[in-house]
């Protein structure tokens, strides 16, 4: 059998029974389950604020868009960014016209804040973190950086649902915190996201951009059953961006099981990290910061020869993957190429082991063991 780098585990009894309920009631879009799942949310990490989109895509584009029309940013200006990260992190930049200032990353695969000081120029308008595989990485020197030089931070949260730095889940003090509940991530839907502000009147914003610019929807217009106010108004050119009940359905039951499931990949981690650690010589698994508890969406290790390693293993049926590539080799981020040392290099050399639910201590041990012997195989750089 073969051994997947993801495979998602769905509560299915009790998704369908929360899907039941739209159906039965009839209404499947926004509105409903997406208005309760925002709620729930808002218990879950304590944020004053979060609406319910259809991607964490779309969330990064909202946060970009709306930070740049309320602080009068201009095309041109800058957003500092990493170049290790899927590539709508820095789409969403590129969409309204901004640059995207590419700074290295650390031994954590996040933003390093001596890279990010360098970067920093009169143009500067926000930061753009990154927590890769759900780690913290040196967000509070990110966050004391903005500070400093008065940036805006946008919390890119897709693999971080559920992590916790200091016993409290991440994200407050960003401006926007953006998560993904896409099929494979640790609260996985089909596709869908949330969008979390700091300030009220962004989020306000927010939810007239994910509905065209309509400013009332309909969900909101027919809970007055005596007198369905069919008129609105619209204010500004939105886009249909909106989460719909039948994805809050299903993330109302996995976020019922979301620190639990996050419990079970920090014990893969474990048995991963005691696998390895009498070969750090040739596996070195990417740290996690001190007070950090990680959601443990990636396990990654850095490895030499990391493509002759993935072929091995693919060889046998197990089936690493790469996160990222780095993304200044990408045509339309060339002009970066050069610029972040770090990440070139870890580009070349990093994988993702399987990390889902469905993995066994014996699954975790075959794994290890032939990682172990094809690293050994191959000789170092």
């Amino acid at each position: 059998m073969s051994i997947q780098l993801f495979v998602p585990t769905f509560r299915v009894e009790e998704c369908l029974k929360e899907i039941k309920e739209c159906l039965d009631k009839g209404w499947t879009g926004l509105g409903y389950k997406t208005i309760k799942f925002e709620e729930k949310w808002k218990e879950y990490t304590n944020f004053p604020y979060a609406h319910f989109i259809n991607s964490a895509t779309v969330g990064l584009h909202l946060a970009v868009k709306i930070l740049k029309n309320e602080c009068k940013w201009e095309d041109g200006d800058e957003i500092i960014s990493t170049p290790i990260t899927f590539v709508s992190t820095n789409h969403a930049i590129a969409y309204e016209n901004l640059k995207v200032v590419f700074a290295d990353v650390d031994k954590y695969l996040c933003l390093d804040p001596i890279d990010v000081r360098k970067k920093i120029t009169s143009k500067t308008r926000a930061i753009m973190f990154v927590g890769v595989g759900g780690n913290a990485g040196k967000y509070k020197e990110i966050l004391k950086i903005c500070k400093e030089f008065n940036l805006k931070l946008i919390l890119d949260a897709a693999h971080m649902s559920g992590t916790r730095l200091n016993g409290e889940i991440i994200g407050k003090e960003a401006d926007a915190v953006i998560y993904s509940f896409q099929a494979v991530k640790n609260l996985p839907t089909a596709d869908s996201g949330m969008i979390c502000f700091k300030e009220e009147k962004y989020d306000k914003l927010a939810r007239k951009l994910t509905w065209l610019g309509i400013n009332k929807d309909t969900y909101t217009r027919s809970k007055n059953k005596e007198s369905y106010k069919w008129k609105y108004d619209v204010e500004c050119v939105g886009y249909k961006y909106h989460g719909n009940s039948i994805m809050a359905s299903i993330a109302l039951v996995q976020l019922k099981y979301l620190d639990k499931d996050n419990s079970y990949r920090r014990q893969i981690a474990t048995w991963y990290d005691e696998a390895f650690k009498h070969h750090k010589n040739l596996i070195k698994p990417i740290s996690i910061i001190d007070g950090c508890e990680s959601s443990r969406h990636l396990y990654i290790i850095e490895v030499n020869n990391r493509d002759e390693v993935i072929m091995a293993l693919n060889l046998i049926d197990i089936y690493p993957g790469v996160h990222y590539r780095d993304n200044t080799e990408y045509e339309m981020y060339k002009y970066g190429k050069g610029t972040c040392q770090n990440a070139h290099r870890l580009s070349k050399r990093i994988l993702s082991l399987p990390m889902h639910l469905r993995l066994t201590k014996e699954d975790i041990n075959k794994i290890s063991r032939n990682v172990i012997k094809f690293a050994s195989s191959i000789k170092e750089d």
